[in-house]
C-alpha cells in the first residue's frame, strides 16, 4: 500500500462521512417539517433548497474526485476498505453538527471497527490486480451487482425504521461498490485517450449506478439514524469492493498462517458493528433535527 493511496482513500472517508452527516441532518429536518407522508420524490426536491443537502452534495462530488484519484494508484481491495474509516470521521462530523457527544460505548464500538480493518489490512496485504477488468468478466459481475441491489432494496421497502434504513444502506453499499470498480476500469483506460474513452462504455455506466447508488443512499438516509446505515454502507462497500477486486482485476489477498490475524480482525469489525447498533447515544435522537431531539423550549434552554 502506498502512501498516496492511503492519504487519498482517507480524505476520500472524511468527505463523504461529512456528506452522509450533512445529508442526513437535512433528511432529519425535513422529517420534523414534512413527516412521513411526503413522497420520497417530494422529499428530495425540497432537500435540494437546503444547505445542509447541497454541502452534502457537494462533498459527494469531492469524495468521487479523491476516490477515482486513489484507485488509479491504488488497487480496489485497498481503497474501499479503507473507506471503512468514514465510520470514525462520521462519528465526529456528526458529534459536531448535531451538538451531541457520544458515549464511551459508541467510541469504543469505532475503535473496535477501526483496530479490526487495520488488522485485517494489514495481514491481507491486497495485491494491486490488473489496471482494468479481465475481457468479459463485467457482464456477470453487473447481472449479479443489479440482482442483490434489487433483492436488498425491495426487501428493505417492505419494512420500517431502522432494518429499513439497513437494507436500504446495504443496497447503497452495493451499488457504490460497484460504482468504484467502474471507476477503477475507467481510470485503466485513461491511457488511451480522454476522447477515446467517452466512446466507451465505462464513463455511462458509472454515472448510471452512481446516480442509482446515490438515491437508495438518500432512501437509507431518509429511514432511519446515521448508526442504522452508516456501518451497513461502509462495510457492505469494502466486502463488495473486495470481492469485485478479485473477480474482476485479479486482486488477490494473502491466505496461509495470515488468515488467522484476517479472521481476528473481520471479528472484530462485527464486534464493532455490534457494539454500535447497542450503544446508548445510537438509541433515540443522537442525529435528529435540534427541536424533535430536545423538546419544546430544549433549543432555548442551551
Amino acid at each position: 500500500m502506498s502512501v498516496l493511496t492511503v492519504v487519498l482513500a482517507l480524505f476520500a472517508a472524511l468527505s463523504n462521512a461529512a456528506a452522509s452527516v450533512l445529508q442526513r441532518r437535512a433528511a432529519a429536518q425535513d422529517e420534523d417539517r414534512a413527516g412521513a407522508r411526503h413522497t420520497a420524490l417530494r422529499s428530495l426536491l425540497r432537500m435540494v433548497r437546503d444547505r445542509y443537502w447541497v454541502g452534502g452534495a457537494a462533498l459527494l462530488a469531492l469524495t468521487t474526485v479523491l476516490q477515482a484519484s486513489a484507485l488509479a494508484v491504488g488497487s480496489l481491495a485497498v481503497v474501499q476498505p479503507l473507506m471503512a474509516t468514514e465510520l470514525l470521521f462520521t462519528l465526529v462530523v456528526g458529534s459536531a453538527v448535531f451538538h451531541r457527544r457520544p458515549d464511551s460505548r459508541t467510541w469504543l464500538a469505532f475503535v473496535a471497527l477501526a483496530v479490526g480493518l487495520a488488522l485485517f489490512l494489514g495481514s491481507a496485504a491486497p495485491s494491486p490486480g490488473h489496471d482494468t477488468a479481465t475481457a468479459g468478466r463485467w457482464i456477470w459481475a453487473g447481472l449479479s451487482l443489479f440482482a442483490l441491489i434489487t433483492v436488498l432494496a425491495s426487501v428493505g421497502s417492505m419494512v420500517q425504521g431502522a432494518p429499513r434504513a439497513a437494507l436500504f444502506g446495504s443496497a447503497s453499499a452495493v451499488g457504490f461498490g460497484g460504482t468504484a470498480a467502474l471507476l477503477k476500469e475507467l481510470t485503466g483506460r485513461l491511457p488511451q485517450g480522454v476522447g477515446a474513452v467517452l466512446t466507451q462504455w465505462p464513463p455511462y455506466a458509472t454515472a448510471v449506478v452512481g446516480g442509482a447508488s446515490f438515491l437508495l443512499l438518500q432512501s437509507a438516509l431518509r429511514a432511519g439514524t446515521l448508526a442504522a446505515s452508516q456501518p451497513a454502507l461502509t462495510l457492505g462497500d469494502a466486502l463488495t469492493s473486495v470481492a469485485l477486486g478479485w473477480g474482476l482485476f485479479g486482486e488477490e489477498i494473502l491466505l496461509g498462517v495470515r488468515v488467522l490475524p484476517e479472521l481476528i480482525g473481520v471479528a472484530l469489525i462485527g464486534v464493532g458493528s455490534i457494539g454500535l447498533a447497542r450503544a446508548p447515544s445510537v438509541h433515540g435522537a443522537w442525529d435528529t433535527a435540534p427541536a424533535a431531539r430536545d423538546g419544546p423550549g430544549g433549543a432555548a434552554g442551551r
